[in-house]
């Protein structure tokens, strides 16, 4: 039946052809017949125990099937020359020619990827299974996708222990903290940030980088794995390794998307009427007509937020033939913020270049990166709480079209937002290049030398104009400020690495150099006011025209250079690859420090044990890797600092002005630093135990981490001294300590594999625990510090947050909220216990509670269905404590006349005079959960020669929050001094729609 109507059809499909043509093909057709086969087998592993699950599939991508309970599985073949892969996770995948066989059984050996993986650590690599540091490895494909400010966003929620927070403003940031905070400092921003290394150059900007040419992303957490960086490793060590071709590969690839944004939340501030009504209700005078109430009902956020665009396009090919690596990548970026006049514009390109020869024995590379990036911004400070507080029953414009304006008008948002946002104009221009070469020679088998050079440079260039109608700059004619710096940082490394396997014994032996001059400052900045129009804005400062000297003024920025100089050595040991010994020392010296602490020295030591490689582990064949290890080392914090740091400094005092000494003008010139020959950088001390492990052919693996981090010789920059002393009245020392304590675990699991289908499951989480040792020394003794004056109606100088022994840095102390008395007014708790309904004294302040969360966690799912793809992120934090400082101001029913009130506010009785004081009934639960980014995707791969693969896909970011915090978002900055502070000055969170394509060809 079935010959004959193969037969049918063979006749059907060659009617009309010569027969000197069918002839051929009636001689084929029997082969072709006989070449389509069934293959059937069993898969098992190395003990010959069957493997279920496994995945069996011709590499054409035509057919796919999965092995059952007992390893066995049948495939059709459609010819002898189909290859047939063989694919479980945990295991190296199997590639057999079909043949004419028919039975095939196949052993599939272990893989343990994550331990066959090469992880880059300091000045080398080093295989997955031999790590004893706590190091996490995250790949391109594991990436954050969306819409990224830095590629430090790629990490969100990815890394156990790291924290990054981040706003929706395109231009900000996002503070990164790994393993609690490690500094009191206030001075010089990115302290609290880890140590940034790119393709081996230490100290790199990572917003060089596109994250599209991204390879991946090896964060070295503890002192075993960070101090081979000396003083710059405190806080943790990024590493980023750029993407490369493969041997024999060239690759053209492109991707790009498309953004909109939409602000994720507000805040429910009442309307014109509404407001109108409130004060009618409640019997109080009505507003100025038409000054504050001209009939108008204007929702000021709707006039400065927008919704947004954003555009992303990545275009780079790399190649490697014979001894040449090759390649070069574009990179553009557009972001307009949710903000009106607000945006970022980036272009990165980069380039690079590796030459063999002598049998690889000689290798030159170059790499080239330049970064340049606009970024247009408004005042924040000040039309982020205007366009909360500014009365709604006015217009913005007056009837010809100016912006209405009373600058009589007091309260907290006495200014017309909409005119401030377009009124004044802040733009800064930055252009960044690295550029870096190497040398390296293979000496003999083993023996590697290195050369590595590095040369950074950012430009930056700022320009502001505040026009003649701001607000900010009444009767001025116009404020124009121009500022250009540059900054240099040049970076010689040598180094060698000894590789040599004696039997049963590896060794890895590391010695090397490096100098590094860091000069910052390089440039100027003035001030000038009082132009004939707004033409030209801040171009062409001489068209100004100031009445006095006063009215000009420089930037206080002196240049700067720094120098650090360093030795360093490692040794690595392993035995029989189940013993691990590691041990390594760093010595800096660096000129920012006192003549008497020039110079350091950052040792340590690191064991670990592969227990799964002990005979005694083959009888539980459940676990498939099981490793124990454990550190100590030292590492220090010396970012931040310049080259006059602990010398003293004459200089124009802040505040000063010009003086006339005897009849010329004169600059009024002071100590504006002390000298301290003792300063030395901040150091830490982390004792870190771990335990990797593995089950069921690695489809669960994951480790957990506890560690002791403890900071000594914190540094005050800012510490208060006598005059009658010291010729400045602050001074720069070491003055304390600081301890985290902390567990860190991750898990990863596989609870699905077909041969369709599997879902992978990710899932971080980490508890750390901070707390101030103490903040005094031989010579000074500090009881506390008080931190973040966060201003207010009648509170200004009080403070909020106070550092001191026993508590956490981000300790709150606030006045304590006692409820309502039978008025309906605010009462608070006095020191000595009793309760008063008018402003209490800064002496009754109690601590009340942290910012510092108690536990972050990350959980990702990978879903992946033939061609389809699913992921997903959920993040959050818990045990943390947020000040809405912006509620507490908002929250003031008796100046209801003066500035608007939130919805919130319509629950309050209007005798309440005290409802707006900053007290814990506005310290709220900073505990959130986010549904961070989902991303739905579909790979084409057509197999032809020219298009590799063609994958559409769709994300959408911060799709849902679940939280109790009562402002706009609970993500607050928590690095800093002051962390884990709302004040109106939250720049609004985004949700984010993106379409997305790659191909590669």
């Amino acid at each position: 039946m079935k010959n004959g109507y193969f037969s049918f059809l063979f006749w059907q499909a060659t009617a009309g052809l010569p027969r000197r043509a069918v002839l051929p093909l009636l001689v084929l057709t029997p082969a072709l017949a006989l070449a389509q086969q069934t293959i059937k087998g069993t898969v098992t592993d190395e003990k010959n125990a069957a493997l279920p699950g496994v995945t069996v599939r011709l590499k054409d991508g035509s057919n796919a099937v999965g092995t059952g309970p007992d390893g066995s599985y049948s495939i059709r073949t459609t010819g002898p020359a189909d290859v047939l892969v063989f694919s479980f996770v945990g295991t190296v995948s199997q590639e057999i020619i079909a043949g004419t066989q028919t039975t095939l059984n196949v052993t599939l050996r272990p893989d343990a990827q994550q331990l066959k993986d090469v992880v880059v650590i300091g000045y080398g690599t080093q295989s997955r299974q031999d790590v004893v540091g706590s190091v996490t490895s995250i790949k391109a494909e594991q990436f954050n996708p969306g819409v990224l400010t830095t590629p430090a966003e790629l990490l969100q929620g990815k890394v156990a222990g790291l924290n990054i927070t981040k706003s929706g403003d395109p231009n900000q940031r996002p503070s990164v903290v790994l393993r609690g905070p490690s500094t009191i400092r206030t001075l010089n921003g990115g302290i609290t940030e880890p140590f940034y290394v790119i393709d081996g150059v230490p100290g790199a900007s990572i917003d060089l980088l596109a994250p599209d040419d991204i390879a991946s992303i090896d964060v070295l957490k503890d002192a075993s794995a960070t101090a081979i960086y000396g003083t710059r490793a405190a806080n943790g060590v990024i590493i980023v390794t750029t993407k490369r071709a493969k041997p024999g590969q060239t690759r053209l690839t492109y991707s790009g998307y498309g953004a909109v944004s939409k602000v994720s939340k507000r805040i429910d501030m009442l309307s014109g009427d509404e407001l109108r009504q409130y004060l009618a209700t409640n019997n109080a005078r009505p507003l100025t007509k038409p000054t504050d109430d001209d009939g108008s009902n204007t929702n000021w956020q709707d006039l400065i937020e927008r919704t947004s665009y954003a555009t992303n396009h990545n275009v780079s090919f790399t190649g490697s033939a014979n001894a040449t690596d090759y390649g070069a990548s574009v990179n553009y970026l557009k972001n307009n913020g949710t903000l009106i006049n607000t945006s970022l514009e980036r272009l990165i390109t980069r380039g690079f270049i590796n030459q063999r020869f002598f049998n690889n024995h000689l290798r030159l590379g170059a790499n080239i990166i330049n970064s340049t990036t606009t970024q247009n911004d408004i005042p924040q400070t000040s039309v982020l709480p205007g366009m909360l507080f500014y009365l709604p029953t006015v217009s913005p414009f007056n009837a010809d079209g100016t912006y209405k304006e009373n600058f009589t008008r007091t309260g907290s948002g006495p200014l017309n937002p909409l005119s401030l946002a377009n009124n004044n104009t802040y733009v800064t221009n930055d252009s960044k290049t690295l550029l870096n070469g190497i040398v390296q020679v293979d000496i003999i088998t083993g023996l590697k030398i290195t050369l590595s050079g590095s040369t950074q440079r950012a430009q930056t260039n700022y320009a502001s104009y505040l026009n003649s109608q701001s607000g900010l700059a009444v009767n001025l004619g116009g404020v124009a400020r121009r500022a250009e710096y540059q900054t240099t940082n040049d970076v010689l490394e040598a180094y060698a690495n000894y590789d040599k396997t004696l039997g049963l014994h590896s060794f890895q032996l590391l010695g090397g150099y490096s100098y590094q001059q860091d000069r910052t400052n390089d440039g100027f900045g003035i001030t000038t006011q009082n132009f004939a129009n707004d033409a030209l804005g801040s171009n062409n400062l001489f068209l100004s025209n100031p009445s006095s000297l006063a009215q000009i003024a420089f930037d206080n920025n002196p240049i700067s250079t720094l120098r650090l100089l360093s030795q360093y050595g490692r040794v690595q040991y392993q035995y029989g690859e189940r013993y691990l010994v590691q041990a390594s020392l760093r010595r800096d010296g660096s000129s920012a420090f006192g003549v008497n602490n020039r110079y350091g020295y950052f040792p340590t030591a690191a064991v670990g044990w592969r227990i799964i490689g002990e005979d005694f582990m083959r009888q539980y064949e459940a676990v498939s890797d099981l490793k124990l290890r454990a550190g100590y080392g030292v590492s220090g914090n010396s970012q931040g600092f310049d080259a006059f740091s602990s010398i003293l400094i004459y200089g124009t005092p802040p505040g000063s002005s010009k003086y006339l000494n005897n009849g010329t003008i004169s600059n009024v010139v002071n100590a504006v630093r002390n000298e301290n020959p003792d300063l030395k950088w901040e150091s830490t001390a982390t004792y870190n135990v771990g335990l990797d492990f593995g089950f069921l052919k690695n489809r669960i693996t994951g480790s957990v981490d506890y560690y002791v981090k403890k900071t000594s010789d914190l540094i005050d920059d800012v510490l208060p001294v006598s005059s009658t002393e010291f010729q400045y009245t602050t001074y720069t020392a070491n003055v304390g300590s600081m301890t985290n304590r902390g567990v860190e675990v991750a898990l990863s699991v596989v609870p699905v594999q077909t041969a369709a289908f599997t879902w992978r499951s990710s899932l971080n989480f980490s508890h750390n625990a901070n707390n101030i040792d103490n903040l005094s020394t031989d010579r000074f003794t500090i009881p506390y510090i008080q931190t973040a004056q966060l201003g207010g109606k009648g509170q200004s100088g009080n403070y909020s947050q106070i550092v001191q022994p026993g508590s956490p840095l981000g300790t709150f102390k606030l006045w304590h909220y006692l409820g309502k008395n039978e008025q309906g007014v605010s009462t608070y708790q006095k020191a000595d216990g009793t309760t008063t309904a008018t402003q209490p004294l800064t002496t009754d302040m109690q601590l009340a509670g942290s910012a510092q969360p108690t536990l972050i966690y990350g959980w990702v799912n990978n879903f992946s269905y033939k061609g389809f793809d699913l992921n997903f992120l959920v993040r959050g934090v818990y045990g943390n404590k947020i000040l809405n400082a912006t509620l507490a101001g908002l929250n003031n029913p008796a100046d209801a006349r003066l500035q608007n009130i939130p919805r919130f506010t319509l629950g309050e009785s209007p005798n309440d005079i005290n409802a707006y004081l900053i007290s814990d009934r506005f310290l709220e639960s900073g505990s959130y959960l986010r549904l961070d980014n989902a991303t739905l995707g579909y790979t084409l791969r057509p197999g032809t020669e020219y298009v590799k693969a063609i994958r559409l896909y769709v994300t959408g970011s911060n799709l849902f929050v679940l939280t109790k915090y009562r402002g706009i978002d609970p993500e607050i900055n928590i690095g800093g001094l002051t962390p884990g502070i709302d004040n109106n000055s939250f720049y609004p969170k985004t949700r984010t729609f993106t379409l997305g394509l790659t191909a590669s060809f």
